[in-house]
């Protein structure tokens, strides 16, 4: 009955306090009380604290909001303190009971905030900031704390790492909403992984100590993390140089650390060394210094999906790890929302809370996709079975935080958390001046398309309707696609010449472009559909409007498909490791497609003409027994087909093929594929598809004893086939990556 109580108590606290200023703050406070009275935020203040606040980071933050702050009294103050101070000993009942909660008191006089820690001090100062956003305050007091202890991103994606500028703009942003984690563990730093022994260069270590110092500066434990495992002996020589680059970190300031085991496999990936590794830098660096924060492990086994029969390296790992220490988990799969079954399951296991690695925004498996969508499906009752949930976001650093901005709200207070709310503030918070464009812009860029983690997400909420009723064939449906084609079209153009977020607009230009060329495509394929419905018969009537004829619209159409397509493949466009671009592919292009092929059929029934239907068009199938490799997307650019590349380790069983057929003979030119090893050539067997029906097989070769690509004999060159097939003839199960798969086509 008391958390009933509670729950009502809080619900009605923030129906009272909104369409007020306490609606601006994120995360979405726990208890609010208002009186719904406004008055104007003061454009000076004097502020009390005791002696050993005055070289707080709260109050460094309190500085920064840009009020004039008086030496004298003047007649709007600002008390701050934390618990034990005398400024605020007599609210010390009222800060709540959990690490990192503050009390907050606001009225016309002034300003109470009391923390129940430093951390809870400068959340508080962080909630009076955004009150203060728009230049009022409300008459309130707030009571909040955090759900989950540790929340965050890790900076562990796939491709080009952030620049140094937008991880002390991630870091700013993680300080003022309330996230308290920042891991650095890039997969493209060699220091972190290919090359962990060796000390940093001196300037890449300043930049690092920078990035530590503006962490602490912004509430927010920076964690450096390593990755050893791609070559790791289990020798005390591999075991002292992990910890000695361990104590050169140290010595650089960083106090919060992570070891990586992830995406490996051979010796590295031994659950029972990893545990006693840990354990051994537990004793030896951890615990010597005693300001080091617990370490963060995350396995080689990271999700479910993995676990294989009878779950030993889990339960290897819970047995042996000290308590303590912290492993990192994915979820069912590598790619996944986390719910509560999920937790109990891993957590039984690991004999420890799990720490979330939530694989959302990244998009470095489906890198023609920007992911700009509502952040959903995560449990509202995982709280307690959480020991820290982190994001993966994308190479994107400013795009991400429309993601990150709704996770930092959905972990600080759980279960009122509105996926959809949440977004479109997180959208208004990127992006103030131009946020209804972007919101537009966003809703075709929310879904992942088929990639090899299955994970998908919805898009185009509002046109669901239409769409589907377009996907039958109903040319009624033209004129409000149209109109949305317009809206799609208005708001890529006033993002693309917004100048109040250079970082943004520049993350999405490519991705402006195409929507731009899709809603132009999809404005000549309605005018077209709306002519067949008018019965215009005559295609090439040029009466009145000459470039308004179906044949003009249908030639406009078959224009800006070819548009949509080159942009696809243009280097000067694309972003370094993106393969594509593309939006609107779960709901709104499949819609007009589908009008198109429509539309074209009746006019050549109705006229007899005989207009060639062409939308998008996939000949290339995969089929194979490697689960891994089912949904894997493939494209095509010009005579080049690839297969998408895959970054976590492939598991080939004894026996097992990759097959690629197409609808019709392909004359081939070249192919070449690389699965992350020297010597893989000698473990698969290639065979090609004649016309005929019969298979022939094609000779493999590494270049020299180096050479992890795979090549092929010449014999491939000018072969006609029908489909591609490797085999695993290894006699043994084998662990490669699938690094990139391709061949040349006429």
């Amino acid at each position: 009955m008391k958390a009933f109580l509670l729950s009502l108590t809080i619900c009605s606290g923030l129906a009272m306090g909104a369409k007020a200023q306490v609606e601006l703050v994120n995360p979405v406070p726990h208890s609010v009380t208002s009186t719904r009275h406004l008055f104007a935020a003061p454009k000076a203040w004097s502020v009390t604290a005791d002696r050993q606040r005055q070289s707080s980071y709260a109050l460094s933050a309190l500085s920064e909001i840009g009020v004039e702050q008086l030496a004298k009294a003047a007649s709007f103050r600002v008390t701050l303190g934390v618990v034990g101070d005398r400024s605020v000993n007599k609210f010390k009942k009222l800060v709540p009971q959990h690490e990192e909660g503050y009390y907050m008191a606001v009225g016309p006089k002034g300003v109470v905030i009391a923390g129940r820690d430093e951390r809870g001090l400068y959340y508080g100062v962080q909630t009076l900031r955004e009150m203060m956003a728009k230049g009022q305050l409300e008459t309130c007091t707030i009571q909040d704390w955090p759900d989950v202890k540790f929340r965050g991103a890790i900076e562990g994606f796939y491709g080009r790492p952030w620049s140094h500028e937008h991880r002390l703009r991630q870091i700013d942003f993680y300080g003022r909403n309330k996230m308290n984690v920042y891991i650095y563990g890039p997969k493209d730093d060699p220091y972190h992984r290919q090359h962990w022994r060796e000390a940093y260069p001196e300037n890449e270590a300043k930049l690092l100590q920078e990035l530590n110092i503006r962490a602490h500066q912004r509430g927010v434990n920076f964690y450096w993390a390593i990755h050893p495992g791609l070559d790791i002996k289990w020798t005390n020589e591999d075991r002292d140089n992990l910890v000695n680059k361990l104590e050169k970190m140290y010595g650089l300031g960083i106090r919060s650390f992570a070891v990586f085991f992830d995406d490996i496999s051979g010796e590295g990936s031994r659950g029972e060394k990893q545990a006693e590794l840990l354990n051994y830098v537990d004793s030896v660096f951890v615990r010597k210094h005693g300001d080091v924060s617990p370490l963060l492990l995350c396995p080689t086994i990271y999700n479910r999906a993995w676990s294989g029969k009878g779950d030993i390296y889990l339960h290897t790992l819970g047995k042996h790890l000290r308590p303590g220490i912290e492993v990192m988990w994915t979820g069912n799969s590598v790619v996944h929302t986390i719910e509560k079954e999920g937790m109990n399951w891993i957590n039984e296991r690991i004999r420890r809370k799990g720490y979330i690695w939530f694989n959302f925004p990244v998009n470095d498996f489906v890198r023609d996709h920007i992911l700009l969508g509502p952040t959903y499906g995560n449990g509202l009752d995982i709280a307690d079975d959480l020991s820290g949930f982190v994001s993966n976001p994308m190479q994107y650093a400013e795009s991400s935080k429309i993601s990150l901005y709704s996770l930092a709200d959905y972990l600080w207070n759980m279960k009122p958390y509105d996926a959809m709310t949440s977004w479109k503030r997180a959208i208004e918070n990127l992006l103030p001046a131009q946020s209804q464009a972007l919101q537009v812009f966003a809703s075709y860029n929310e879904d992942l398309g088929p990639n090899g983690h299955g994970f998908r997400r919805d898009e185009s909420r509002e046109l669901k309707s239409l769409c589907d009723q377009a996907m039958k064939g109903d040319l009624s449906t033209a004129a409000q696609l149209r109109e949305h084609a317009q809206s799609l079209a208005t708001a890529c153009d006033l993002l693309m010449t917004d100048k109040t977020n250079p970082w943004l607009i520049e993350e999405l230009l490519p991705w402006l472009m195409q929507g731009k060329h899709l809603a132009q495509y999809a404005q000549a394929v309605t005018t077209l559909a709306e002519l067949v419905v008018k019965g215009q018969n005559n295609a090439t009537a040029t009466e009145g409007a000459p470039l308004m004829s179906f044949d003009a619209q249908y030639n406009r159409a078959r224009a800006l498909q070819k548009q949509m397509y080159d942009l696809e493949a243009n280097r000067n466009v694309l972003h370094e490791y993106q393969t594509g671009i593309k939006l609107g592919t779960l709901r709104f292009l499949p819609a007009i497609n589908k009008l198109f092929a429509v539309a074209t059929e009746k006019m050549n029934a109705q006229a007899g003409t005989h207009y060639e239907v062409v939308t998008q068009y996939q000949p290339f199938t995969i089929e194979t027994d490697v689960p891994q490799l089912k949904l894997q997307p493939i494209s095509i650019y010009g005579g080049e087909v690839k297969v998408a590349p895959s970054y976590e380790i492939i598991t080939w069983p004894v026996g097992s093929h990759f097959t690629l057929t197409t609808d019709r003979p392909v004359t081939l030119r070249g192919m070449d594929f690389n699965f992350g090893k020297p010597g893989t050539a000698a473990l698969f067997q290639l065979e090609c598809l004649r016309p005929d029906g019969t298979w022939q097989k094609v000779a493999l070769l590494h270049y020299n004893e180096k050479d992890q690509v795979i090549h092929t004999g010449n014999e491939l060159g000018g072969m006609t086939v029908r489909a591609i097939r490797i085999t695993n003839i290894s006699g043994a199960e084998q662990q490669l990556n699938f690094r990139h798969f391709k061949f040349i086509k006429d």
